[in-house]
């Protein structure tokens, strides 16, 4: 194997440090290269869409939201040594409350993060 290459880079001479400068300019070189043919794929690809080709909202506005409150389902309870795992319950569907009226808040009750003050006076 012949190592003539990387023993003169080691020494420090000339020639060592005229290889490690041609071999920098190489990878610049690929680096320049690799990123110019990057931007020519990039050109050819599909523009994006016209604004006129974009998808609008219908006529009568837009599609309005759905609240609804939902009641969860009930956890099965738990027998004495058996404990269920999340596989073992499945899906537990929800179904729309029998109470569709927002829960609000009362004075005097919690505020944000259970701080349980009043608030400001």
């Amino acid at each position: 194997m012949d190592t003539t290459l990387e023993h003169m880079a080691a020494a420090g001479s000339t020639a060592g440090m005229i290889v490690i400068v041609v071999g920098g300019l190489l990878v610049t070189a690929a680096l320049v290269w690799s990123v110019r043919l990057g931007t020519k794929v990039l050109r050819r690809e599909q523009l994006p869409q016209r604004s006129t080709a974009r998808t609008r909202p219908p006529r009568s506005g837009p599609v309005g939201e759905e609240r609804q409150m939902r009641e969860p389902s009930e956890v099965p309870r738990v027998t004495e040594g058996h404990r269920p795992t999340p596989h073992e319950l499945g899906n537990t569907p929800d179904r729309p409350s029998g109470n569709q009226d927002r829960p609000r808040w009362r004075s005097g009750s919690g505020g944000s993060f259970g701080g349980g003050g009043g608030g400001a006076t």
